[in-house]
């Protein structure tokens, strides 16, 4: 099992940039596919980015490709999300999740651990 724990998030100017992380403990980090997710009040939770366990294969939703960048580091058991060009849309609860072994789509039902969330607001 897989225990994951968000920081980073916050409150910034659209046009701005974050860096979220999120350390994961527990045996095994690098044998599991990583992802976020994100939940504005109101609305489902949606899958915005996910990568291989080993780094090499990424995956992200139309609406953040060219702005986020997911990435890992396997030695410090810890994912990453640099966020940029931020909007007032992007303004969510982000979580991030794990799925072991491979992964699939961003689908939620798809991954079986989650952290708490971290927010990030984005004011115009």
């Amino acid at each position: 099992q897989v225990q994951l724990v968000e920081s980073g998030g916050g409150s910034v100017q659209a046009g701005g940039s974050l860096r979220l992380s999120c350390a994961a403990s527990g045996y095994g980090y690098r044998n599991y596919c990583m992802a976020w997710f994100r939940q504005a009040p109101g609305k489902e939770r949606e899958g915005v980015a996910s990568i291989s366990p080993g780094g090499s294969g990424t995956d992200y939703t139309d609406s953040v490709k060219g702005r986020f960048t997911i990435s890992r580091d396997n030695a410090k058991n810890t994912l990453y999300l640099q966020m940029s060009s931020l909007k007032p849309e992007d303004t969510a609860m982000y979580y991030c999740a794990a799925r072991f072994i491979s992964c699939g789509g961003l689908r939620r039902t798809e991954y079986g651990y989650w952290g708490q969330g971290t927010q990030v607001t984005v004011s115009s």
